[in-house]
């Protein structure tokens, strides 16, 4: 691995993720070149990259970009944690100026926008990294190898329950907007089901029972697994206990009955993604593709009909 320190810029400075991948640059012993975003409550940028160019408009961020690859300074990576919706416009712009993609999930909102972004690749030459940092929680690591250590074909039965109350600025910003976030299934889901279908396997059928613009919910049979999952930003799903402890949000997954407890080791996982896509072994658009493809089809599904398996909190 070339230890040489990278160029890196970073489409989004402002969002809250953005930190996350400050951080991973810095530790991973790179530096910031240029950073843009249309907000300009960017301070953090001063704990990390002072010395680093920002702007506010993307013209002058890409003719920045250009005037400093034809001095001679190329950028390495662009990390990308602008609104979902813009995600392959900036991927465009990084393999365009000769650099790779890291990007905030999800890489993309359409599977057809994978195809495309497939074919710039192998005319650049460059890859488009996808942050799944779940990949990397050691708890998780562990039930995927428990998982395939199980004989073939049994299936597991896994509750999934994701409740992050969101005040009424949601509606406001663009993560209320489904033409720009995708919904609550691929803004707040998409890592979960990525995870589930690396555990469990390809999906098998998708049904969606609840669909709204505040919680949704359904039932997704993978080869390996049954899951019934139930997302909402309202904070009225909340537990009562959640709610007496002052808490805004509950994460609860069970495996046959067993809960799978992964609440801590959040911290540093962008940095091991970065680091393992420093050494060009981060995950890529194939390994985006059925996470993509699974969040498309809860938004564009017409509601099942409440037979069968479903979550139990769909009947509150």
């Amino acid at each position: 691995m070339d230890n040489t320190p990278k160029n890196f810029g970073l489409i989004g400075i402002a969002g809250y993720i953005a930190e996350r991948h400050l951080k991973a640059i810095k530790e991973t012993g790179n530096r910031l070149l240029a950073s843009l975003d249309r907000f300009d409550c960017v301070g953090k940028i001063d704990s990390y990259f002072p010395e680093s160019d920002f702007f506010v408009e993307f013209e002058r961020f890409d003719r920045h970009v250009d005037k400093l690859k034809r001095s001679g300074v190329q950028l390495d990576y662009v990390s990308i944690c602008s609104p979902n919706y813009l995600h392959d416009s900036h991927i465009r712009f990084a393999l365009r100026h000769q650099a790779d993609a890291i990007c905030e999930k999800p890489v993309v909102l359409n599977p057809w926008n994978i195809d495309a972004l497939q074919e710039i690749e192998k005319e650049t030459g460059h890859r488009i990294y996808n942050i799944l940092q779940l990949r990397y929680h050691p708890v998780i690591i562990e039930l995927r190898n428990r998982i395939a250590a199980t004989p073939p074909g049994k299936k597991h039965d896994i509750d999934l329950t994701y409740i992050t109350s969101r005040g009424h600025w949601y509606d406001i910003s663009w993560k209320g907007d489904v033409n720009k976030s995708g919904g609550i299934a691929t803004n707040i889901g998409v890592h979960f089901f990525d995870m589930l279908g690396w555990i469990f396997g390809n999906v098998v059928s998708n049904r969606v029972y609840l669909l709204e613009n505040h919680k949704a919910s359904g039932f997704l049979e993978l080869e390996n697994a049954r899951v019934r999952w139930f997302l909402s930003i309202d904070f009225n799903d909340l537990p009562a206990t959640a709610k007496e402890k002052g808490k805004r949000t509950h994460r609860n997954i069970t495996v046959d009955g067993e809960e799978l407890e992964f609440s801590e080791g959040f911290t540093d996982l962008h940095t091991v993604t970065y680091r393992e896509i420093l050494k060009g072994i981060g995950y890529g658009l194939d390994d985006a593709r059925q996470s993509i493809e699974t969040v498309y089809q809860i938004r564009n599904s017409a509601l099942s009909v409440l037979t069968g398996e479903y979550h139990p909190l769909i009947k509150k």
